[in-house]
């Protein structure tokens, strides 16, 4: 992904039109559609191996599917991919920080492709999700729910219009897990959009999101 392209989108909304997939012999996404609007979440569910992270990844144009197609404000997100990676944030199921950098280093670096990011801020969102105390600490030496909770100051650095979200409560406690429903309720409240991928009950503050369930 470009993400330091100039010609970012404002994703209005997005629509996804009978997404067919095979990865190998097995039919992965099954004619899938859906649309999204401004201040909306769809929640993606479905047992293990339904396509949940196939669909995100396909959403965001990572896959690319055999039939159907992605639409980003009626356009083909295929047409610019750059513009449309420069308007989403994607966090999968392995947040993207390296192991020999520091909590406060990974964020400086990941986020600052994209945007330049204070250290005021940085101390801000740290501090936010609960990683203030060990901020300075190497990622290598943190717990996967350390690991995600840094992940989770990086959403609330970045405003990108869309959000993609792949089991964002995993590895949380009931703390961690508030965190993520007031993330994603401040993205809502200003206008984002948001799919998020999860078999799992999303927290209270967004219970009211739209769901697609995913066939096996």
């Amino acid at each position: 992904m470009n993400l330091r392209d100039s010609r970012a989108v404002s994703v209005n909304h997005l629509e996804a039109e009978n997404l067919q997939l095979w990865r190998g012999d097995r039919h992965v996404l099954k004619g899938v559609g859906f649309a999204l609007g401004r201040g909306e979440c769809l929640q993606v569910t479905g047992t293990n191996g339904a396509g949940k992270t196939t669909l995100l990844r396909t959403l965001c144009g990572l896959m690319v599917p055999e039939e159907g197609r992605v639409l980003s404000n009626g356009r083909d997100v295929r047409a610019d991919l750059p513009a449309f990676h420069s308007s989403l944030m994607y966090l999968g199921h392995e947040a993207p920080l390296k192991a020999d950098l520091t909590a406060r280093e990974n964020l400086h670096y990941w986020i600052g492709v994209r945007r330049r990011v204070p250290r005021a801020g940085l101390d801000a969102a740290l501090a936010r999700v609960g990683a203030g105390a060990w901020c300075e600490r190497l990622v290598r030496t943190l717990s996967a729910g350390q690991k995600r909770r840094v992940a989770l100051a990086g959403l609330a650095l970045m405003f990108a219009p869309l959000w993609l979200l792949d089991e964002p409560t995993t590895n949380l406690d009931a703390e961690g897990q508030q965190v993520v429903g007031a993330l994603m309720t401040e993205q809502l409240a200003r206008g984002g959009a948001i799919v998020v991928a999860t078999h799992q009950q999303l927290p209270a503050a967004v219970r009211t999101a739209r769901v697609l369930e995913l066939a096996p």
